[in-house]
């Protein structure tokens, strides 16, 4: 892109996540700041537009002055950025299922009718609901925050979700999970239109990860779904949890719920999605990380623990499911001595 005007629209909404616009807005224009720096002029114009104009509440309470969307665009835009919030996605909460919202309609239908004229469209957290509304993620891959991965897999099955990626491109649709990985998002456009040396530039700047190491996994706190829906499920991973140093193949594991081994096994996938063995894998890794995270026990202390054969195998199970060493993940999320 040779200073040509490249517009960024940030498409914002009563509740919208405040760091969901102001983080990856502030890429572009420290990009916009480096270019100048390198004696080039800047090419990025944002603004921050409404289905009205006005001031929009954030879900933090700080308000943001927004244009009105024009009921058509007159001419092509280059980027329009849909964030999330609970303005069009609602978590489940004690005695309400998650949901999205009226608003997450109204958004895809203006950016239905504005498709054809926007050269890249893109979403940052839950703003992927809005995306998926319009079709434009229909065949194609996708990512949101972490704990909306599965509503947003089973409401959109035609979505092929990638629950573990920070920022997922198919095409000219780019989409991000959860709050902070929008800033990764926008380095990566940044550097698909200015080149490496200027995202560098703005990493450094930012003092942020340039590609930032592991997915979206290891900041979940949860990595094993527990609410199975059924009080036998929810029993056997709390006695899993306790006997992570014994015999947990799937046979005791039946013993332990009162099931044959096969009646068993088709009765446990059924109602997570998933074999007992990888469950017992993912809950010994749990304890591993809430173990780390205390930091008062050395790797090779943890992997006995948690029932590990070795502190190699734990390394690895760390790598499959979180795409970071323990060592890595002790660097991020150890609380300090």
């Amino acid at each position: 892109m040779q200073n040509a005007a490249h517009q960024v629209w940030f498409l914002v909404f009563d509740q919208f996540q405040l760091l969901d616009v102001s983080g990856p807005l502030q890429v572009f224009a420290t990009a916009n700041d480096e270019l100048r720096l390198a004696g080039r002029a800047p090419v990025y114009e944002t603004g921050v537009y409404g289905l009205s104009g006005g001031a929009v509440r954030s879900s933090s309470g700080v308000d943001l002055v927004a244009r009105a969307l024009p009921q058509r665009l007159a001419r092509g835009v280059q980027t329009v950025v849909v964030p999330g919030g609970p303005g069009v996605f609602m978590p489940a909460a004690a005695g309400r299922a998650a949901h999205d919202t009226p608003v997450a309609h109204a958004l895809a239908q203006w950016l239905r009718r504005a498709s054809p004229r926007i050269e890249r469209l893109a979403s940052v957290c839950t703003g992927a609901f809005v995306l998926a509304h319009t079709g434009v993620l229909d065949g194609a891959g996708a990512v949101t925050h972490w704990a909306a991965c599965d509503h947003l897999a089973s409401g959109f099955p035609a979505i092929a979700v990638q629950p573990d990626a920070i920022y997922f491109r198919h095409g000219r649709v780019w989409t991000s999970a959860g709050v902070t990985a929008g800033i990764d998002m926008a380095l990566g456009m940044v550097e698909a239109d200015l080149g490496r040396d200027i995202v560098m530039a703005v990493a450094k700047k930012l003092v942020v990860f340039y590609k930032r190491p592991g997915g979206q996994s290891q900041f979940s706190s949860a990595l094993l779904e527990q609410t199975a829906g059924d009080e036998r499920i929810t029993r056997l991973h709390a006695w899993i949890a306790e006997h992570l140093r014994s015999d947990l193949s799937v046979a005791r594991m039946a013993d332990q719920v009162g099931m044959s081994l096969r009646t068993f096994a088709r009765f446990y996938t059924a109602h997570t999605g998933t074999t007992p063995a990888h469950a017992v894998e993912r809950i010994r890794l749990e304890k591993a990380c809430r173990l780390i995270e205390e930091h008062r026990h050395s790797n090779k202390a943890i992997a006995v623990q948690c029932g590990f054969n070795s502190e190699e195998v734990m390394r690895r199970m760390f790598m499959r499911h979180l795409n970071v060493s323990p060592k890595g993940y002790r660097e991020r999320f150890a609380a300090a001595d």
